[in-house]
């Protein structure tokens, strides 16, 4: 299947914070792929100045559902909210 959609999260989170914010990318990305309806990829991004997790979808309303689903509401955002500088930005983007 083709990635037609992508949910992008920016979040600035410190150097001394990134080692545990890494853990929650490798502890949930296996369990996103294999549970969350429509969910191809999911990549972490790294820059000096923030940190993304570029989600890719079948479709942009999957890629929203994901954001109120049980495993991002009770685990990857329980995990990773102590650790954001800023409260994170989130994007949804269609592939024209």
């Amino acid at each position: 299947m083709k990635v037609k959609a992508y949910l992008q999260i920016t979040m600035k989170i410190s150097n001394d914070n990134r080692p545990a914010a890494a853990k929650v990318y490798t502890d949930y990305r296996q369990p996103f792929l294999d549970t969350i309806k429509g969910a191809l990829t999911k990549d972490l991004l790294i820059r000096d100045e923030d940190v993304q997790v570029l989600h890719g979808f079948d479709s942009a309303e999957n890629a929203q559902a994901y954001l109120s689903s049980e495993l991002f509401q009770n685990d990857v955002f329980v995990g990773l909210k102590p650790l954001w500088d800023a409260d994170p930005e989130v994007k949804i983007y269609t592939v024209a």
